[in-house]
């Protein structure tokens, strides 16, 4: 058996027994790993369940992810509706029900990301489906759904693509689902979100990030792949066809990503530890 197909081989610990000091210094790091992967720039945000008080989530404040510094740069809300738990909570983000209801609808989230990378717009405005093309992106399955806010506004609302309210987030909560219906977890792991980015989750930090970063990855590799063979010349024929990852290969190369993912987490941890522009206080 291979050591990465135990089930123990690198799981985070049980998320309910980590102290909450851990994983607030976590969320910084991750908020500037995000960014020196290129998955957030001055927007896009990521999130975490509170430890021990499912009830409760953090995230970051209004600020750029690459300039969180300290536990008093982020905010406690409340999952049932995505409101701070103190009055005298500083500004926070106006896509936060992004996280709320994800963590409302899945008792089995504790980390959520949102991003809007670049590499990844051209299949939130063209229809072209997302595949998962490599190994590092099976988490992607065979289905990438797209949420389109357009179909849910009502009529006199402003229409920016943002998701500022709690029916519009728990309408993109849903498309995780394989039915849209009510399910104790996600079928899906990354939803496209058309004009506007994708949104992702995992069941600790690491597998969120994990996942947040190689959906960039692949949606780039898919591009140049595309493009690469829309350039080949008619006399020249092509090895094989551009086809997504079976289903099958989809399941190993999900085992075999999450049985691995620490690895790359303490890289980019110590690449941005090391980066004079990221401070963590935590």
């Amino acid at each position: 058996m291979d050591w990465y197909s135990e089930t123990l081989a690198s799981s985070a610990a049980d998320w309910n027994v980590q102290s909450v000091s851990d994983v607030k210094r976590k969320l910084i790091t991750a908020n500037h790993i995000l960014h020196q992967q290129g998955v957030v720039d001055a927007y896009g945000h990521i999130s975490v369940r509170c430890p021990g008080t499912p009830d409760r989530y953090l995230m970051c404040g209004y600020m750029a992810p690459g300039l969180v510094t300290s536990p008093d740069d982020l905010i406690e809300y409340w999952v049932k509706d995505s409101l701070p738990t103190s009055p005298l909570a500083k500004k926070g983000y106006s896509e936060r029900f992004i996280h709320g209801e994800m963590f409302k609808k899945f008792p089995a989230v504790n980390c959520v990301v949102h991003s809007h990378a670049e590499a990844v717009l051209p299949y939130v405005t063209s229809g072209v489906p997302l595949m998962p093309v490599f190994h590092m992106a099976g988490f992607l399955g065979n289905d990438v759904p797209v949420f389109d806010i357009g179909t849910v506004y009502n009529p006199g609302e402003q229409q920016d693509l943002l998701v500022r309210d709690s029916r519009l987030g728990s309408a993109l909560a849903f498309k995780f689902a394989k039915d849209e219906t009510e399910v104790p977890s996600p079928e899906h792991s990354v939803v496209l979100m058309r004009g506007h980015g994708y949104t992702t989750h995992g069941k600790d930090i690491e597998t969120a990030v994990y996942r947040a970063i190689y959906t960039k990855v692949n949606a780039g590799v898919q591009t140049n792949a595309m493009l690469l063979r829309s350039a080949l010349p008619s006399t020249i024929k092509a090895k094989f066809e551009l086809e997504p990852l079976t289903e099958e290969m989809c399941h190993g190369c999900i085992k075999m990503n999450e049985g691995t993912q620490d690895k790359p987490w303490k890289l980019w941890a110590a690449e941005v530890e090391k980066s004079a522009l990221y401070v963590n206080r935590g």
